[in-house]
This record gives C-alpha cells, structure tokens and sequence, in this order.
C-alpha cells in the first residue's frame, strides 16, 4: 500500500467535460493546463483551478492571468 504525502494530486479531466465548460464570464471556450492542472480562459484571462477532479468554475476562485 502506498502512502500518499500531502501533494496535492488531482486525476486528470475527463475531455467529454472540456468540450461542454465554458468561461462563466465571456461563455467563450476553455483550455486545459495540465502544468498547473486549470482550465484557462484566454479572453477573460483567467484560470480556473480543479480539485479533486472537479472544475472550480467561480469567477473568484479563479486566478488572474498576466498579459
């Protein structure tokens, strides 16, 4: 049995799920940064964090890109 540490390792996200999320500011297309495991909205420049395996689609969550 293998212990986990306290990385925080999220499974990868389903691409069925990709392809119907949209940004809830813009409603414009998502892409996936498997690096810093966010889906990134390039017109509000914005990442969006999953955790768990689960998109964290509020506005606040997100963090602001630069650019």
């Amino acid at each position: 049995m293998t212990l986990m540490s306290g990385a925080d390792i999220s499974p990868p996200l389903d691409p069925r799920l990709l392809s119907v999320l949209v940004c809830p500011v813009t409603k414009g297309p998502l892409t996936y940064d498997a690096t810093t495991n966010e889906l990134i909205s390039a017109q509000a420049k914005l990442a969006f964090p999953i955790r768990d395996g689960i998109p964290i689609m509020l506005p606040e969550e997100a963090r602001h890109l630069e650019g």
